[in-house]
């Protein structure tokens, strides 16, 4: 893992939650992307060598929406960039951790991503990203 390439914060609303976190981080969001796939529409803010991204529920069977519903808003999961995501899921099965994602599938942001289940990293949904290349 190369370094933590981007916060995903579960939100309610992303219009309200793009002003409050535009208000905090002194600019605006850069980008808004739906992934149609995972029922969730995302905005991402560029802070630094990191990115924050907030996602908000398209469809109410959407991981988003039932994370939501269990907690509230929050922090919802921690991305690393790697270099060779198949690599990293290999290396991470063979340590015992459990891959939710075997084959990595497109995220936003140009990514290919995979999660690992809360369960084996102490209760942090880790994501790897790998960046699409063009």
């Amino acid at each position: 893992m190369k370094k933590i390439e981007h916060i995903g914060i579960a939100v309610k609303d992303l219009e309200v939650s793009n002003n409050l976190f535009g208000k905090l981080f002194g600019k605006p969001h850069y980008k808004i992307e739906e992934v149609e796939s995972e029922g969730v529409r995302t905005s991402f803010f560029d802070i630094g060598p990191n990115k924050i991204e907030l996602l908000e529920a398209t469809n109410p069977e959407s991981p988003i929406a039932k994370f939501l519903e269990r907690k509230g808003e929050g922090v919802h999961h921690i991305a690393y960039a790697v270099d060779d995501i198949i690599a990293e899921i290999k290396r991470l099965k063979e340590e015992g951790f459990t891959v939710l994602n075997e084959t990595p599938k497109k995220g936003a942001d140009n990514k290919l991503v995979a999660f690992l289940h809360p369960k084996t990293t102490n209760g942090v949904l880790v994501e790897l990203c790998q960046e699409i290349e063009s």
